[in-house]
């Protein structure tokens, strides 16, 4: 039986832009099919959750713009299941809402957040972490972060560096790193002491507001003022009227890297966070010329080491093509370099500039 206690927060806000042109601000990556399975990202990480947590006990939240796809993608989330911010503010306000959210219906409850974009392979072995995490939060005073054990020296995660080992395979957060030059993610991998932040945290909603008001009160004050109106039909109106004045800001920044109750439990389950098309690639299948195909249909000649994604009916013929990322949503065709993706963003903030937003 399932702890009617645990409850799970499904961040599902976010533009998704560096899988530009796929991912679009009517329609970003978490609400896409990338693997052609019949379930989107976040579809899949509702099927993944929902095996920890009762179904009545996922909130998803996101920006209101999205709420008809919420809708219908996850029919079976009620209305009161989905939290609908009215202005993007980061990660830091988003929790904290849930949180205040979760402990006006529940003062025991201890929860899961997780974005609704990551890709996890191996999903035994996440159930047995997020079991054990669940346990560790329910008996401690604790703010816990998932490490994942890293495979190579990447330079696009945060870093999270394992101090004093507390129980199983959690220890006490020693230190947090941005994202590393190649060289310092080198010595990261090296000192087995590094692991990849993967952004999926667990706590007891006490804790968690506890922590917002020590360490973030400027976010925390926000929802403080309206604490007796959640869960209640109140409390629309009040996110309405307050949440766009709060203050931009991740978790991390917020609250991880200041408190001195944070743990990190160590796992490896296939975990990917699925940013760019690169990371998309590495997560698909290829055929012998170490192309991948994304629902199309493809002629490659002398060609190896590329995606293609393409809408509709169209045939993509190429010939001489080596690492390139080729993208056709309709209104927009991409052909980048793979080797050259970090520019993505900046090609949509230059597409933004040209023509408006028309293309995004």
């Amino acid at each position: 039986m399932i702890d009617p206690h645990r409850y799970c927060v499904i961040m599902c806000g976010g533009i998704g832009s560096r899988f530009w042109p796929y991912s679009r601000t009517d329609r970003p990556k978490q609400f896409l099919d990338f693997f052609g399975t019949g379930r989107t990202l976040l579809q899949m990480t509702f099927d993944r959750v929902t095996r920890l947590v009762d179904p009545a006990n996922v909130l998803i939240v996101t920006n209101r713009q999205y709420a008809d796809l919420v809708r219908e993608q996850l029919p079976e989330v009620p209305d009161r299941g989905i939290l609908l911010e009215p202005a993007r503010r980061n990660t830091a306000p988003c929790i904290a809402w849930a949180a205040y959210h979760i402990a006006a219906r529940d003062p025991e409850a201890t929860m899961i957040v997780t974005p609704s974009d990551h890709l996890i392979t191996r999903e035994p072995e996440f159930e047995r972490a997020i079991e054990a995490g669940f346990r560790f939060v329910a008996d401690n005073d604790a703010l816990l972060t998932l490490g994942i054990k890293p495979v190579r020296p990447e330079t696009g995660y945060g870093y999270i560096q394992v101090g004093e080992h507390v129980e199983g395979e959690i220890h006490r957060v020693k230190t947090f790193t941005e994202k590393p030059d190649l060289e310092l993610a080198k010595v990261f991998l090296a000192t087995g002491e590094f692991f990849w932040n993967s952004g999926i945290f667990l706590w007891s909603a006490r804790a968690i507001k506890q922590a917002l008001r020590l360490h973030a009160p400027d976010v925390a004050m926000t929802f403080d003022r309206g604490e007796q109106l959640f869960a209640t039909p109140d409390e629309t109106r009040f996110i309405e009227e307050n949440f766009p004045g709060c203050v931009g800001i991740s978790i991390d920044f917020a609250v991880m890297e200041k408190a001195s109750n944070v743990y990190v439990q160590t796992v490896s389950f296939g975990w990917n966070d699925l940013g760019t098309w690169s990371a998309l690639y590495d997560n698909s299948p290829r055929n012998r010329d170490a192309n991948v195909t994304q629902n199309c249909s493809v002629l490659a000649y002398n060609s190896t080491g590329n995606i293609f994604a393409v809408k509709g009916d169209k045939l993509v013929v190429v010939d001489g093509l080596h690492d390139y990322i080729v993208a056709d949503a309709g209104d927009v065709l991409l052909i980048c370099p793979k080797s050259e993706e970090q520019r993505i963003k900046q090609m949509v903030t230059d597409a933004k500039v040209s023509f408006g937003d028309k293309y995004l």
